[in-house]
């Protein structure tokens, strides 16, 4: 692995790929354009160029997904990098979750909703041919970094056993260090994003509303994904 600024550590094979692959050529889960903005800027900077896959079949209201998808869209636009739209079927997101509707945040049900969205990011890298594949939820103080990394790292290894001669390898890398959280801030009014309360999912959205006594939550500053 290979160090950059003592926090992000950049994957063997990433900038000069032995084996098939554009040097550089990444595929990146972006959850919202607030958790996009600082990483995307910082990969650009060190030679990796993303492309943006939105996929948050999680995300409730429809409203809220095209209000989401739209500011995700704008800010890959606005630098030029490719951007794919991913479908929205949230019945069958449910279907896939269902039993964990009641599971806390952070819980059983959040972990299998990252399993749902990076093993569709790594088979849509695989379908384009791109080595590696890595997640904006890795961004927020809110997820689990280590779900996340189990969710990103299963997905990996389920391409692995499909018997294909190559397949993405997921790089787990927590996004809130080198200074990227305070990028964030800075870029979310540079950029003036909508900034979402809440993480996407209706159990997620209920806790937040029931609660009025709690103080805006954190995401007005910060996004969730």
């Amino acid at each position: 692995m290979k160090s950059e600024n003592n926090a992000i550590i950049i994957p063997e094979g990433l900038l000069s790929p032995s084996t098939g692959g554009t040097k550089g050529s990444l595929l990146l889960h972006a959850c919202c354009a607030p958790c996009s903005s600082a990483i995307v800027e910082w990969m650009l900077q060190h030679d990796i160029r993303p492309t943006i896959f939105y996929f948050n079949p999680n995300i409730y209201p429809r409203q809220e997904y095209e209000i989401r998808k739209n500011e995700s869209k704008r800010h890959a636009d606005s630098l030029g990098i490719p951007w794919i739209d991913g479908d929205y079927d949230h019945l069958a997101w449910l279907q896939q979750i269902q039993g964990l509707e009641h599971e806390p945040e952070r819980g059983a049900r959040c972990l299998q909703c990252f399993r749902i969205r990076l093993t569709a990011t790594a088979l849509q890298a695989q379908k384009l041919g791109i080595s590696h594949f890595a997640t904006t939820l890795a961004s927020s103080r809110w997820k689990n970094l280590e779900q996340i990394n189990q969710a990103g790292l299963q997905a990996q290894q389920h391409l692995a056993s499909l018997t294909t001669p190559s397949y993405p390898l997921f790089w787990p890398q927590n996004w809130r260090k080198a200074g990227l959280q305070e990028r964030r801030n800075q870029l979310l009014k540079q950029y003036s994003f909508y900034n979402q309360r809440y993480c996407g999912c209706e159990f997620s959205y209920k806790p937040a509303e029931e609660d009025k006594t709690a103080p805006p939550h954190p995401a007005s500053e910060h996004g969730k994904g």
